[in-house]
């Protein structure tokens, strides 16, 4: 089996780190997206996008430790599917869970937080898809087990 695509045990600091980079990279390229699609401004695009990366941050942790815990037991490796079900499934959970706050924070009605919701998952699906595989590729060369 490839490295990458191995399940492997990460402590509770390596989950961090990965879910802070994650959020990281993510909140400069998506409040820059925001910004140039809707009409709000960059402080208001920015306090979403971090307030939202802050509730990916908490939900990753405990989602991705689920996800590998299940892989684990099934003795899954993550190929192309399971990467695609993994990113499918947070990003589907985290939608459900932003959708009041974007309409609350943004005064904005239903509508509107779901179309600035999805413009964000259509950023994030294969943003998470892409720097998972990284992630997992430079931690193959990088970290033994």
């Amino acid at each position: 089996m490839s490295a990458v695509n191995e399940v492997y045990h990460k402590s509770v600091g390596e989950r961090f780190f990965y879910a802070f980079l994650f959020e990281v990279l993510g909140i400069g390229m998506s409040t820059a997206l925001g910004i140039w699609l809707f009409d709000h401004s960059a402080m208001d695009m920015g306090v979403v996008t971090v307030v939202i990366a802050i509730m990916a941050l908490l939900l990753n942790m405990s989602y991705n430790a689920l996800f590998d815990h299940i892989l684990r037991k099934k003795g899954l490796t993550k190929t192309t599917t399971v990467r695609t079900l993994h990113a499918i499934g947070f990003e589907t959970t985290l939608f459900m869970m932003t959708i009041p706050f974007i309409m609350w924070y943004l005064g904005i009605g239903l509508w509107e937080a779901i179309v600035l919701d999805i413009v964000f998952i259509l950023f994030y699906l294969p943003y998470t898809y892409i720097f998972n595989l990284v992630y997992d590729i430079v931690r193959s060369k990088l970290v033994k087990g």
